[in-house]
């Protein structure tokens, strides 16, 4: 099992963490929409909102994250913060967040890193060993010609596809990113995933016990309403079911 893991797993992560994926990308909506409330002029904004339609947040919530964005509504300011740092078994962590409270954020995250047999490092600890790249992932599925995928994919700015066993994985720049993500869309295809992503150029193959432990950090990462991503260079899937 790759480090993507299966479309049905991805699916069910998905599915699982929706209420917290509405609240992770309504801050992402109001972090982009500061450089302007039309998505039309903003691609950053465009995907954003093309994402949170993908798994159901209704427009009203997608509309008033655009206005405290905007400033037409009041609420909370959002800084970015990034964290890097070590799992069990040595496994590199990089830990994006979008915060109103830096020291409430750092202490639940370094505390989660204590909990679970990881450590939190200094910046730049880890992050060579990644290339920041956008990563769209789409079903394979008899009405998907692996050709004509790969020409648009291409043609839209995008670096690479590579082939999985049940899916196509395309690499961008993420300059380029919005581009691709906007013209497979179009183009009528069905983005199962769609990020910019920390992709490992080394990866780390942890035992069976580190494994476990290595989830559970991951998972409760994940549920922290500050954390916007968990990026690693597990060789395995870390949301597969043991």
């Amino acid at each position: 099992m790759g480090r993507h893991g299966t479309i049905a797993g991805r699916k069910a992560a998905q599915d699982s963490k929706r209420a917290a994926l509405f609240t992770k990308y309504a801050k992402t909506i109001t972090v982009a929409a500061k450089d302007g409330g039309d998505p039309d002029y903003n691609s950053s904004l465009r995907v954003a909102i093309e994402k949170a339609k993908a798994i159901g947040m209704p427009n009203a919530n997608i509309d008033r994250a655009i206005k405290k964005g905007t400033g037409e509504l009041g609420g909370a300011s959002y800084e970015p913060l990034k964290f890097e740092g070590y799992g069990a078994g040595g496994v590199a962590i990089i830990v994006d967040c979008l915060t109103d409270n830096t020291n409430r954020t750092t202490s639940a995250v370094r505390s989660l890193f204590d909990k679970h047999g990881g450590n939190l490092g200094t910046p730049g600890c880890v992050s060579y060993m990644f290339s920041r790249k956008g990563v769209i992932i789409i079903e394979k599925s008899d009405s998907v010609d692996e050709d004509e995928l790969m020409e648009a994919a291409l043609e839209a700015g995008a670096e690479d596809m590579t082939t999985e066993e049940d899916s196509y994985v395309i690499y961008t720049e993420p300059s380029s990113y919005p581009d691709v993500d906007d013209a497979l869309r179009k183009g009528g295809y069905e983005l199962v995933e769609s990020e910019v992503e920390y992709v490992p150029s080394m990866e780390s193959t942890p035992n069976d016990n580190d494994l476990r432990k290595l989830k559970k950090l991951v998972s409760f990462l994940e549920d922290n309403e500050d954390v916007q991503s968990v990026h690693t260079n597990c060789a395995y899937d870390l949301e597969d079911e043991e």
